[in-house]
């Protein structure tokens, strides 16, 4: 596999055209509706927002890391579940046998190594709705936020399952913007999950990049990369598949939110 290694040491993220294929596309999303069609939420509705974070002080989240479990969008209260999820998360690539063909996938494997995670394990995947017209921004930040390991590892392999464009919500970066700290930390601080302050530095006056993405396009995200989404206003979906690797030779933080103490880590065989 041939890749822009230079671009992205420069950039933090690099855009592969065609990386998924159709079929492969068409799989996860029939996969994510039957497991949206199966679903009970019942009268609880845990919702999903980078805004308060209100949904760190739910358990059903707290524990997600080693399940599938259903997050709500803010604005769908009345809303069935198939146009009111937030996303599906976060162990898809492991208890889902579709999620897991898609994700060990050997051009996968190829792409991580291209990448240079020597022992690379797939830690959390994520099936991202971005629903028309509710679909809710999702700010800046950076992956190692939530997934911090010692030195930085983890890596971003995020998917257009949709045509992804500034109307309906594409992601955003900030390019060059990976050579700066960690700004904070998202951790476990006993029963609760904190954010910690790690710099005050701003984000850098670059102006932002919308990475619009065809369907099947792969973006490659640094996880000190700053990255976000706007809102999806459009009448157009804009779903995503996103899978966070991290290298097993560097030290997984114990404090960090997503724990899987049930569910072993694996990599791509």
């Amino acid at each position: 596999m041939t890749l822009d290694l230079e671009a992205y040491a420069r950039d933090g993220f690099l855009v592969l055209p065609g990386f998924l294929s159709p079929s492969d596309c068409d799989a996860l999303q029939a996969r994510a509706a039957e497991l949206v069609a199966a679903f009970d939420a019942g009268p609880a509705r845990t919702v999903f927002s980078t805004r308060d974070q209100a949904h760190a002080r739910d358990r059903y989240f707290q524990e997600s890391g080693g399940a599938i479990r259903f997050f709500f969008e803010e604005d769908a209260a009345d809303q069935p579940p198939a146009l009111a999820l937030n996303k599906l998360g976060h162990a898809l690539h492991d208890l889902d046998p579709v999620f897991d063909r898609v994700s060990r996938q050997p051009r996968l494997a190829e792409l991580a190594a291209a990448l240079g995670l020597q022992q690379p394990l797939l830690l959390q995947s994520m099936y991202l709705f971005k629903q028309p017209h509710i679909g809710a921004e999702v700010g800046w930040h950076q992956d190692a936020t939530y997934l911090y390991t010692e030195p930085v590892t983890v890596t971003g392999f995020w998917v257009a399952l949709d045509d992804a464009d500034c109307d309906n919500g594409c992601l955003l970066a900030l390019p060059g913007a990976h050579r700066g700290p960690l700004r904070q930390r998202f951790k476990r601080v006993g029963d609760a999950l904190v954010s910690e302050s790690l710099s005050v530095e701003p984000w850098p006056s670059v102006a932002p990049r919308a990475l619009e993405a065809r369907r099947g396009t792969l973006v490659v995200l640094h996880g000190l990369l700053p990255h976000a989404s706007a809102p999806n206003r459009s009448s157009r979906a804009r779903h995503a598949y996103a899978l966070h690797l991290i290298d097993g030779r560097a030290i997984y933080a114990p404090d960090n939110w997503l724990q899987r103490p049930a569910l072993p880590l694996r990599g791509f065989s």
